[in-house]
C-alpha cells in the first residue's frame, strides 16, 4: 500500500471510528443522564484523577483529544496486524466483530485499571452495552475503512 494510502486508511478510520464512539457514548449514556461535559471529563480522568471534575471546558476538550487518540491508536494497530494477519482484511465484518469486542475488553480490563480514572462496580449491563458500543461504533469501522484503503 503506497504511504498515502496507509495514512489515508488509518486517519479515515481513526475519525470515523472516534466520531462514531464518542456519539455513541454521548446519546447512549445521555440517554441515562450522563452530561456531556462530565463524560468528556470522565476520559481526561485517565490521566487526571478525580480533578479532571474540576476543569471545567478545559478538561472536557482534553477528554475529547484523549478519545481521538486512542481512535488513532486502535485504528494503527489494525492496520498493522493486517500486514501480517490477511483475516483481518478478506473477513472483515467479522474481524471487525472481533476487534471491537477486543479494543471493549482491553481498554475496560487494562487501561482504565491503570489509569487515574474513577472505577466503578461491574455492571452486565454496563458491559452489553459498552460491548455493542465497540463492535460497531469501533472494531467495524475500523475493519472495512482500512480494509478499503489496504487493496
Amino acid at each position: 500500500m503506497p504511504k498515502t494510502n496507509l495514512a489515508k486508511g488509518i486517519g479515515i478510520a481513526g475519525l470515523t471510528c472516534g466520531v462514531m464512539d464518542i456519539s455513541a457514548a454521548l446519546i447512549v449514556y445521555g440517554a441515562m443522564g450522563a452530561k456531556p461535559l462530565r463524560l468528556l471529563q470522565g476520559i481526561a480522568g485517565g490521566v487526571l484523577g478525580p480533578r479532571a471534575y474540576n476543569g471545567g471546558v478545559r478538561t472536557a476538550l482534553l477528554g475529547l483529544l484523549l478519545h481521538f487518540v486512542i481512535a488513532f491508536s486502535a485504528a494503527t494497530i489494525f492496520f498493522l496486524a493486517s500486514r501480517f494477519i490477511r483475516f483481518l482484511i478478506d473477513q472483515a465484518v467479522l474481524s471487525g466483530v472481533l476487534y471491537g469486542i477486543a479494543v471493549y475488553f482491553f481498554m475496560n480490563r487494562v487501561v482504565v485499571p491503570l489509569s487515574a480514572a474513577t472505577k466503578y462496580p461491574f455492571s452486565v449491563k454496563a458491559m452489553l452495552i459498552g460491548v455493542v458500543i465497540h463492535i460497531f461504533c469501533v472494531g467495524i469501522p475500523i475493519s472495512l475503512n482500512i480494509r478499503k484503503y489496504a487493496r
